[in-house]
């Protein structure tokens, strides 16, 4: 393959699978079908293979297709971020710092070090994305982001990582007119037989299987979920109640849900994490030396 590839193809290449077909897309980039078509057979000679099967109105993704609008995302996301890092380096700090986590109210202290980053820096923007943690390091070894939060434990071989002053408990989220809503925490015993959605990830349940004093495999798990509020509504549907953390879904005012603490308490601690060497940006390291410092002020 030649060395041929550039940035403004790729992008008029999303542009054509955004709209479906080539002649919307000319018409959006304001320019001829003829040329924009020309452009798209020119990157498929490149790549030497078929991107787009064309049809009579519509364009569909081959596989191949499929392929590279994944990776043309991920480059144009990568190219847009080092144009921000390296350009008018003489003015005052510019770019995005983008950090992926899992939602819970003990990101407090990320989001106010990320607060005062920007109050400080205003060209500075800061662009969260919700994952749980295998999201979180996915976006940090494919270079989309440049921090994560994630819960402990976790396997944080190849990041640094600094402890977030916060914690936060697990608990079983159940209906408001479930026999179990007025107690005031669950016991191992309580889960019996009962029907339960759990957390997909394999940290979480190792955690909670210390908790119950067995295997997780025991219990009697109806579904699995990646973030809370899908898990939510199965349990509002009377589909089972959910071992969740604190604080991610709303379980007071007068709800249908309620939140009740487990009993011996687990609470498990955030930690923010990046890549080795170290964030290379500018905003970037502002933004670890903010962390740094506000986690240490706190009580």
């Amino acid at each position: 393959m030649e060395d041929r590839m550039d940035i403004r193809a790729l992008r008029h290449f999303l542009v054509v699978v955004g709209e479906g077909s080539i002649s919307a897309a000319a018409e959006r980039l304001h320019m001829s079908q003829p040329n924009l078509s020309r452009q798209i057979s020119a990157l498929e000679r490149d790549l030497g293979v078929t991107l787009l099967l064309r049809g009579n109105r519509r364009v569909e993704l081959t596989e191949e297709g499929a392929i590279l609008r994944r990776r043309a995302e991920e480059i144009i996301q990568l190219a847009d971020a080092t144009r921000e890092e390296v350009g008018r380096f003489d003015e005052d700090v510019r770019g995005t710092v983008r950090i992926a986590a899992g939602e819970s109210d003990a990101l407090r202290p990320v989001i106010r070090a990320a607060r005062d980053l920007t109050d400080q820096h205003p060209n500075i923007r800061v662009s969260m994305h919700s994952g749980n943690a295998h999201d979180t390091m996915d976006l940090l070894d494919r270079g989309l982001a440049d921090f994560g939060v994630v819960v402990e434990p976790a396997d944080k071989t190849g990041y640094d990582f600094i402890q977030v002053p916060a914690s936060v408990r697990w608990g079983l989220m159940v209906r408001a007119d479930d026999s179990l809503a007025d107690r005031g925490g669950i016991r191992p015993e309580d889960l019996t037989g009962r029907e339960l959605i759990v957390s997909q990830q394999d940290m979480a349940i190792n955690g909670l299987s210390g908790w119950l004093g067995r295997d997780m495999s025991g219990m009697r798990v109806v579904a699995t979920y990646n973030l809370l509020y899908n898990a939510s509504l199965m349990v509002s549907e009377g589909m089972g109640s959910a071992l969740c953390l604190e604080g991610i879904v709303r379980t007071t005012d007068g709800g249908d849900l309620r939140f009740i603490p487990l009993d011996p308490p687990l609470e498990v601690g955030l930690t923010l994490i990046w890549k080795r060497p170290g964030p290379q940006g500018r905003a970037q390291r502002l933004f670890l030396e903010h962390a740094r410092s506000s986690f240490v002020s706190m009580p």
